[in-house]
This record gives structure tokens, C-alpha cells and sequence, in this order.
């Protein structure tokens, strides 16, 4: 009941902000996809595919893990220092790891909504993707993970300017280095292996190839691996918070 109460909240809040939240998660993956994808378009192929069919998983992974992430370290970072919001929370009858958990998953729904919003796009413009069971798993894994790393800094995080240096030093570079735009082979081989770790690296391999064999399963289940690191890490530091 108490997790149905804090969803129907984050509900509540999401369809009062519905137009903004949905322009904000478009407008930005839309810039990305009329810059990189046709602006090269077809003129340009990798991996035997036009290079807009290669970038759109790119893109869908790369804007789910930002919107996961930001949305609750944001509002956890905001409610804590400045709100005050976080204190209720505390005194009220709820157990810290139900309400760790709720508010990654609404995140987690967060960024899944506007990796939808992409593919809504991407197919009206009747642009190819291996959209089956094992892409919407890789996703839904995907904002999952980056959502629980939010739910984490926002908690850990005591100023609220310093939230911009993680997504610098963190978030950006995920965006430019794990594959989203160009293959990562193009990376000296160290390179490569350490990039390859990163989960959204995972992440957009996954949604990019497909379900292919057995040995496509290694994704979800390194994905799966961070989220079972990831979460009890969060609850601990949210019953500390307590």
C-alpha cells in the first residue's frame, strides 16, 4: 500500500508536468538525431546499416540513462538541501527501502517513457530497429541501473552546484564514449575493454544487436549484476539518511 501511495504521488506530479517533462525528453535526443543521423543520413554506413539505423539505438540508450538519472538525483538533491522535503519522508511510516526502491522504479519509468517518446519518432520515419523482447529487457535494465545511481548521488551529494560536476565527470563522457555514436572499436584496444565495462556501453550493444544467441544473454545479466550491486548500496545509504 505505502509503495502504491508514493507511486501514485510521482504519478501525480508527472501528469501535472506532462507536456514539459515530455518536450524536455524529445527536444534534446531529436537535436541529436536530425544533427548526427540525417545529417549524415545515408550518405554513410557502418556496421552494413545506413548510420541513422545505427544511431538511434545509440540515442534511446543514451536518453533513457540520462532522464533515469536525472530525474531523481535531481528532486532527492533538491529535497534534501533546499526543500527539506527528505524529512517528512524520514518520520513518516514508511521503510526506507520501499521508498528506495519506489522512487528508482518511477524514475526508472521516467526515462523508459521518453526512450519510448524515440522510438515513436524513429518509426515514423519507418527507420529500422530490432525492437523484440531482449531490446525492451536491455532498456528497461538500462533505466534501471542509472536510476538507482542517481537515487545514490542524490543522496550522497551535499550541494546542489556539485551535482553538475558528476554528471560532467560521469554522465558526459558515458555519452560520447560507450559506443552511442560510433563503434567502439575505434578505440585502441585498452580503451576499448575499459569503455566495455561501462553499462551503457552494454547497454547500447545489447539494443543495437539484438538477441542473436545464448551468448547475447551476457548483457542483461552484467546489466542485471550492477543493479544487484547498485541496489543495496542505495537502501543502506538511504536508511542512513533515516
Amino acid at each position: 500500500m505505502r509503495f502504491n501511495s508514493i507511486l501514485w504521488k510521482e504519478w501525480m506530479v508527472f501528469k501535472n508536468r506532462f507536456l514539459s517533462t515530455t518536450l524536455g525528453a524529445v527536444i534534446g535526443p531529436l537535436l541529436y538525431l536530425i544533427a548526427f543521423g540525417w545529417g549524415i543520413g545515408s550518405a554513410v554506413q557502418v556496421d552494413g546499416v545506413s548510420y541513422t539505423a545505427f544511431v538511434i539505438p545509440g540515442i534511446v540508450a543514451l536518453n533513457s540513462m540520462t532522464n533515469s538519472y536525472s530525474w531523481v538525483a535531481n528532486d532527492i538533491n533538491l529535497s534534501r538541501i533546499y526543500a527539506k522535503t527528505f524529512e517528512a519522508v524520514m518520520v513518516a511510516p514508511i521503510k526506507m527501502s520501499v521508498y528506495a526502491f519506489t522512487r528508482i522504479s518511477t524514475s526508472a519509468f521516467r526515462g523508459l517513457y521518453s526512450a519510448l517518446l524515440i522510438l515513436l519518432i524513429a518509426f515514423a520515419f519507418q527507420i529500422p530497429l530490432p525492437l523484440d523482447w531482449y531490446f525492451f529487457l536491455v532498456l528497461l535494465l538500462n533505466c534501471y541501473v542509472f536510476a538507482t545511481i542517481g537515487f545514490i548521488v542524490g543522496l550522497l551529494v551535499d550541494s546542489h552546484a556539485d551535482m553538475a560536476k558528476i554528471s560532467n565527470f560521469v554522465i558526459t563522457p558515458m555519452s560520447f564514449l560507450c559506443g552511442t555514436f560510433f563503434p567502439l572499436e575505434r578505440f585502441p584496444i585498452a580503451l576499448r575493454t575499459a569503455f566495455n565495462l561501462l553499462p551503457l556501453s552494454q547497454a547500447v550493444s545489447g539494443m543495437r544487436l539484438g538477441f542473436t544467441s545464448l551468448s547475447s544473454l551476457f548483457v542483461p545479466l552484467v546489466l542485471l549484476a550492477y543493479l544487484i550491486v547498485l541496489m543495496p548500496i542505495s537502501i543502506v545509504i538511504c536508511k542512513r539518511a533515516e
